[in-house]
C-alpha cells in the first residue's frame, strides 16, 4: 500500500534536502516535464499554471524543459514574477532566457492539449481567492487532462478538504512523498491517479530523530 505523509514531515524532508545544498525545483521540473512528454506528442498546446510560489517555480522549470523539447507551452502567471521565491524566480528567469513569455490572464479562444496544474500545491491552507478559483473552474471546463503537482490546487494536503472547488487532475505526480490529504475526503476525488518521484531525498524518520 503507497504511504501518505502529513505535511510537516514532507516539508522536514524539504529543508533537510536543501540545507545539503540539493537544489530540489529543477528536479521536480525535469520529473513533471518527462511525465508530460511520455503522455503527449510534441507540438501539443500545453498550459502551465503557475502560482505565486514555489508550486509555480516547479511549473516553470518544467514549461522550460517541455519548450525545448517542441511543445507548444503558454505559461500563466497571474500574480506575476515581482514576488516570486527565490527559486521560482530563477525559473521564471530560465524561462524568459528560453525564449518562453508568461500571460496575466488566459486569452480568448484559447483551449490547451494538457494542463499543468501550478498554483499551489502542498502549501494551500485557506479557500481559494475568487481570482483563483476561477482559473480551477476553467481547467475543469476544458475536459482536457490536468496534471497537479503535489496536490490538486484547491485541496488542503494535510485533511483532504476543499477549499472551494478545488482542480480535477488525471493525474497527480507528488514530489518527495505523497500527502496525505490525497487519500481521503475531496482530495482523493480530485487527484486522479497518483504517482510519485522522491528527488532523490531520503525521508527523516518520523519525530524528526
Amino acid at each position: 500500500m503507497p504511504t501518505f505523509l502529513p505535511v510537516a514531515r514532507i516539508r522536514d524532508a524539504e529543508r533537510r534536502a536543501l540545507a545539503e545544498g540539493r537544489r530540489l525545483m529543477p528536479l521536480a521540473g525535469a520529473a513533471a516535464a518527462r511525465f508530460v512528454a511520455a503522455r503527449v506528442p510534441p507540438g501539443t498546446a500545453l498550459l502551465a499554471l503557475a502560482g505565486p510560489g514555489n508550486n509555480g517555480g516547479d511549473a516553470l522549470e518544467a514549461a522550460t524543459l517541455l519548450r525545448a523539447m517542441g511543445h507548444d507551452v503558454r505559461v500563466l502567471l497571474p500574480s506575476g514574477a515581482r514576488n516570486l521565491p527565490a527559486d521560482a524566480a530563477r525559473a521564471h528567469a530560465g524561462w524568459l532566457a528560453a525564449g518562453g513569455q508568461t500571460w496575466s490572464a488566459l486569452e480568448s479562444g484559447f483551449t490547451p492539449g494538457l494542463v499543468i496544474d501550478g498554483l499551489f500545491g502542498i502549501g494551500l491552507n485557506r479557500p481559494l481567492g475568487a481570482d483563483w478559483q476561477a482559473l480551477a473552474d476553467q481547467a475543469n471546463a476544458w475536459g482536457v487532462p490536468v496534471l497537479a503537482l503535489d496536490v490538486p490546487s484547491g485541496i488542503d494536503a494535510d485533511t483532504g478538504a476543499a477549499l472551494g472547488r478545488p482542480v480535477r487532475a488525471r493525474w497527480t505526480l507528488c514530489f518527495i512523498a505523497r500527502a496525505r490529504g490525497l487519500a481521503q475526503g475531496a482530495g482523493a476525488d480530485a487527484a486522479g491517479e497518483i504517482h510519485l518521484d522522491t528527488l532523490g531525498v531520503t525521508l527523516p524518520p518520523a519525530g524528526g530523530g
